[in-house]
């Protein structure tokens, strides 16, 4: 049979514009979605762009979009993957093979699961610490009585758009020989004393998943300071092959003939190259992000305006400058242990709702099969385990919605 290329052309963009039109058809069903379309057009015409050459893989779209990235957030090395999970895998995996490290990481007890897995995945042992209960990032004040011996290094989460305490945290690196990586997937645009989070440590991850602050269908990325880093995790995101280091690579000098360098193997890699279209629908979505940005903090003033300094809730302390990249809040006062109740009326009122981040991740029933240890009691995990949720955050007014939810909560004071 001969394939026809212009009429799988013609199927595919099809195929997109339908799942576009799907997606945000579902969107606009629910009255307060979790998550909100960044997409129009020019999302579109970028896959098409890409179709038309028949190249699918990472190519030049995907470089394109790395560069326009590290410059855009202030770092001399971006590495594409395809998830904001594989970014972690590749940071933790750069520790293991390229710094020769072993023993034990430090991590919050809130975060994702794949903030936990590649370190486990790579030989680690978690070394568990809880959260500070008013900014749900790591508390800095436990992490010196959580340091052993065998402490290699730090991976912070900036949860929920909000920076950790880096002054405190890279001053315990230093103090301990530590290295820091940053899990900044949801914290995309956030700020730390004139620095972006997820170019403050060695290196730090990022995700373009559709409920994330930019969306790129599927898609990640590593920032990192070090040209050498950037290599070996270039070298690790496809096969451990060479062919897509620069000619002045410290990892592999390569000799000129395509035949052999094209198939050398430096480093014990993966597969977790991103897509074409995700490069190529990334750089359209990098060009409005000022507007995104820009309407996730409008959104935010009025979610604060109505929630701070309420009896009966928490919302989340910012360190720096928050990206927003959700609305958490932890039950307190009279609504302390309501969470079920408050749930029910939000879901019948079309406000979607889920729970906080990982809650306190040592009760998910996947830890019986991870090695860790877990310094010291997780007092503020628990009470957002049993108190926390979060509703949407997105780049549209949704002012009306934040009123609406307000008024489904309050209904349940005195």
């Amino acid at each position: 049979m001969t394939l026809n290329y212009k009429r799988i052309k013609q199927i595919a963009k099809g195929v997109v514009s339908n799942a576009s039109s799907k997606i945000v058809n579902t969107i606009s069903k629910t009255p307060y979605p979790l998550a909100f379309s960044t997409w129009d057009d020019k999302e579109i015409e970028a896959i098409q762009s890409v179709i038309e050459t028949d190249m699918y893989t990472m190519g030049k779209h995907v470089k394109q979009f790395e560069q326009e990235f590290a410059e855009k957030f202030g770092s001399p090395h971006a590495i594409m993957v395809n998830s904001g999970s594989s970014a972690n895998l590749l940071m933790l995996s750069l520790l293991k093979w390229k710094y020769k490290l072993k023993g034990d990481i430090v991590v919050p007890v809130v975060g994702w699961a794949t903030t936990y897995f590649p370190v486990t995945q790579n030989g680690f042992r978690l070394n568990f610490v809880d959260v500070d209960p008013n900014t749900w990032n790591i508390d800095v004040t436990k992490i010196r009585d959580a340091i052993t011996p065998e402490t290699c290094a730090i991976m912070p989460v900036n949860l929920l758009g909000n920076s950790c305490d880096y002054t405190e945290i890279k001053k315990i690196c230093e103090e301990h020989d530590l290295k820091l990586i940053e899990d900044n997937c949801e914290s995309m645009g956030a700020m730390y004393k004139g620095k972006h989070t997820g170019t403050i440590g060695l290196a730090g991850s990022f995700s373009f998943f559709f409920s994330h602050h930019i969306q790129t269908m599927e898609g990640g990325m590593v920032l990192c300071q070090d040209k050498d880093d950037a290599d070996y995790m270039r070298s690790l995101r496809a096969h451990g092959w060479v062919r897509d280091l620069p000619a002045d690579s410290h990892l592999y000098k390569k000799t000129g003939n395509a035949f052999d360098d094209n198939f050398i193997f430096a480093t014990p890699g993966y597969n977790v190259r991103p897509l074409e279209m995700s490069g190529a629908v990334g750089s359209v979505q990098l060009k409005k992000w000022p507007q995104i940005e820009q309407r996730r903090i409008d959104n935010a003033k009025h979610f604060v305006n109505l929630f701070h300094s309420k009896p009966w809730c928490r919302i989340q302390q910012i360190i720096g400058e928050s990206s927003w990249f959700t609305f958490g809040m932890v039950l307190d006062g009279e609504l302390k242990g309501r969470r079920a109740e408050i749930v029910k009326a939000l879901d019948e009122a079309g406000i979607q709702n889920r729970p906080l981040a990982s809650r306190n991740f040592l009760k998910q029933p996947v830890m019986r099969d991870l090695d860790y240890i877990a310094s010291g009691v997780m007092t503020a995990a628990d009470d957002i385990h049993d108190n926390g949720f979060f509703v949407g955050n997105g780049s549209e007014d949704i002012i009306n919605r934040i009123d609406k939810l307000y008024s489904v909560i309050v209904s349940f004071t005195k």
